[in-house]
Formats: structure tokens, sequence, C-alpha cells
């Protein structure tokens, strides 16, 4: 039998799983519903707080083939491949430990292609406090003039 830690086991799957956010929740909501998406997303808070959970719903909720929609249905073959971790348009990057110049330019190239399948390619960079200056300035054209297929979602302590 496998180990999977707690937070993977209980992570959140819809805006309706989120515990203690609901102005947050609500806001995401209202944004997809109304077709007011922002290209970048700053999630901040003390670990535990479910950010790196709503950028995946985020995720979700973008590609779900039902949507864009606040209610992924969890069912179809992108919603299923986000939840598993799988899903080839959704980037989640630990910045703490790729925090270098080298690794944001790559990103920065990354972020030219089209979504292999779905609408959007999502990039979840968690940890962004932890970039290097130059990596940050690296990022900030890319982060003030995205392709309109990608969103970032920064979550930050």
């Amino acid at each position: 039998m496998s180990y999977i830690s707690l937070y993977r086991k209980w992570r959140s799957q819809t805006f309706d799983d989120i515990v203690g956010q609901p102005a947050i929740v609500q806001t995401l909501k209202n944004a997809i519903k109304n077709n007011r998406l922002a290209h970048a997303y700053l999630f901040c808070g003390p670990r535990g707080t479910g950010k790196t959970s709503a950028a995946r719903i985020l995720a979700k909720a973008l590609n779900c083939e039902s949507g864009p929609t606040p209610s992924p249905c969890g069912q179809c073959d992108p919603c299923k491949k986000i939840r598993n971790g799988h899903s080839v348009n959704v980037i989640e990057i630990d910045a703490a430990s790729n925090r270098g110049i080298d690794e944001i330019r790559e990103l920065r190239e990354r972020t030219k292609y089209t979504p292999v399948e779905g609408r959007y390619k999502v990039y979840i960079i968690d940890e962004v406090h932890m970039l290097t200056s130059e990596a940050f300035n690296a990022l900030l054209k890319t982060l003030e003039e995205p392709p309109s297929h990608t969103v970032f979602v920064l979550a930050t302590t």
C-alpha cells in the first residue's frame, strides 16, 4: 500500500469544498461565471489555508469540458487529469526549489505554446516569494502581458 499525505488525500476538489474562504471562493466563482478572468492571481496566506487547492480548482474550472464553469464536474478527462496531477496544461512549480533565472526563462518560453487539451494553460507557482530578484524580473514581462491562453496563480505565505 502506498502512502498518501493527508493534504493530498483530503484536498478540496470543488469551490464548495473549500472551508473558511467564502469571500475568495465567491469572487472566483463570479469571475468565472461572468467571464471576467484575470491573467494572474495572487493567493496569499498562512500554510494550510488552501492556496494551492484553490489554484487547482480554478484550473479545473477553466479547463472542464462543460466550462469554464464555477462548478467543475470532476468526471471529465481534463478534471481527472488535473486532480491526479497528470495534466500537461496545469504546471505546478515549487519556486523554493526552482528559484533561478534559468528555470523562469524556460517557463517563459513554454508559455508561448497553446494548451494541448482544454482552453487554458495554468501555471501555479508555489512559494513565489522565494524566487531570486533576477528570476522575478525575468517573469515580470510575461506576467504583465501573458498569452491569452495562459493564467498564472502565484501562491505565497
